[in-house]
């Protein structure tokens, strides 16, 4: 009789694992003996203010030795809670995992800044620039959300953008105006979808050959036209109007939080409305909740009446319009013209970001902000002389996806029918 309450127990345990616990402990030593014993004693200055705050906040400077061996002890703290609760046979929760993201990040940040020949950055300027960069890759990872939550596999992101930033560039420029480029970016997303859904739905197509096949195909056809067409007459058809810095009064004073929330293009404040939307139509109706039910098991949905295929067909074009739109960032806001591959691989960012965030729309959105924070990171630790190379910041994005992946921290499991078409017997 006791033998059944024995078993759950040793299953859990082991289902457990440590590789979380083990893998906080390498980055709490990593904090420790690199950026504390061995990091500089210089301070690190962090400005909390920019130009037009209502009001102006200290300066922050934290001693950079000291900082980090303070930090790094709280992480060890996190560490050693992780092989308590395996210990215990229980998880440790997301939010030590996000509390313990969020300590290395400020760790390094220390590390890299006080080591700098000047050893001084605006704290609320690299996160307004993040939120800024990060625009793109949010739109691309709601797309890629829609698609794979009904078990399609959504590679042609990069398509999707490059396709919706050609097209509001041309549409914009020929209108002179940039709400209808925005509109006609939501059209070209949606068909280079539509044609992704044909393929790998109607003609059960490997999801993933069409989607390579499909961002080739996009990136030709749109060198193609700019060299034929945008250069033989920029004026005309690469010159399109921006769309406007909206300032919300008051509001985008505040220090930090302002120019994040409330000091936005159109694009802008249309990526946190996206965000919202998507995760209560996905987890909160009972439309997300059939979209969902297709991508985990699309012969149970199909019994109960649920149009499998239309389903899909529908959630791939949604997201095609979303990507699209966000590839209109490119064009109506980030610059003023179309230029080859202007998109520069972000959509295979998003890409990492579905993943990161656990195809979750809050999650993919968190993930693609911390994205957007390395990529600006990047530019600032070149103006400021540090001595880690600013690529290093480049394939952050990439090392992240690898230990969300690989299940270091935390597990990360896609909707079980994802990739397989279904044939309806």
């Amino acid at each position: 009789m006791t033998q059944p309450a024995v078993l759950p127990t040793t299953v859990v345990a082991h289902s457990v694992g440590k590789k979380v616990p083990l893998t906080l402990s390498v980055f709490a030593a990593i904090v420790l003996v690199c950026f504390g014993a061995l990091g500089s004693t210089a301070s690190a200055h962090f400005g909390l203010s920019s130009a037009g705050d209502a009001f102006t906040l200290p300066e922050l400077v934290l001693p950079g030795r000291i900082s980090n061996l303070i930090i790094g002890l709280f992480m060890a703290g996190i560490a050693a809670l992780a092989w308590v609760r395996r210990n215990q046979a229980r998880p440790l929760g997301r939010g030590w995992i996000i509390a313990f993201a969020a300590l290395f990040v400020l760790s390094f940040l220390i590390w890299v800044v006080s080591g700098a020949r000047t050893p001084s950055i605006s704290l609320a300027g690299l996160l307004a620039g993040a939120a800024v960069l990060a625009v793109p890759l949010v739109f691309g990872s709601l797309s890629g959300i829609m698609c794979e939550r009904a078990g399609v596999v959504n590679i042609a992101i990069e398509g999707q953008l490059l396709g919706g930033a050609f097209t509001a560039a041309l549409v914009g420029s020929m209108t002179q105006n940039a709400y209808l480029g925005l509109i006609a970016a939501g059209v070209a997303g949606a068909l280079v979808s539509l044609v992704l859904a044909l393929f790998s739905i109607k003609y059960v197509v490997n999801q993933i050959i069409v989607g390579v096949v499909l961002n080739v195909l996009v990136s030709g056809l749109t060198g193609f036209l700019f060299t034929t067409v945008m250069q033989a007459d920029a004026e005309l058809y690469n010159h399109p109007p921006r769309l406007p810095i909206i300032e919300i009064p008051g509001l985008s004073a505040i220090p930090i939080l302002g120019p994040i929330l409330f000091k936005q293009s159109v694009i802008g404040y249309l990526m946190y409305i996206a965000v919202a939307v998507v995760w209560y139509a996905l987890f909160k109706t009972r439309w997300g909740l059939r979209v969902r039910a297709v991508g985990e098991h699309p012969k149970a949905a199909d019994t109960l009446g649920i149009k499998v295929n239309a389903t899909r067909f529908w959630n791939v074009t949604l997201g095609g319009i979303i990507a699209g739109i966000g590839g209109s960032f490119f064009t109506l806001v980030a610059v003023e013209s179309f230029t080859k591959e202007i998109s520069g691989g972000r959509g295979f960012i998003a890409l990492a970001a579905v993943i990161f965030g656990r195809w979750n729309p809050i999650g993919a959105f968190l993930a693609a902000l911390l994205f957007g924070f390395a990529d600006n990171l990047q530019v600032i630790l070149t103006i400021i002389g540090t001595p880690v190379p600013s690529q290093f910041m480049a394939m952050m994005p990439y090392l992240v996806t690898i230990f969300a992946v690989a299940g270091l921290v935390g597990r990360s499991r896609g909707p079980a029918a994802v990739g397989e078409p279904y044939l309806k017997e």
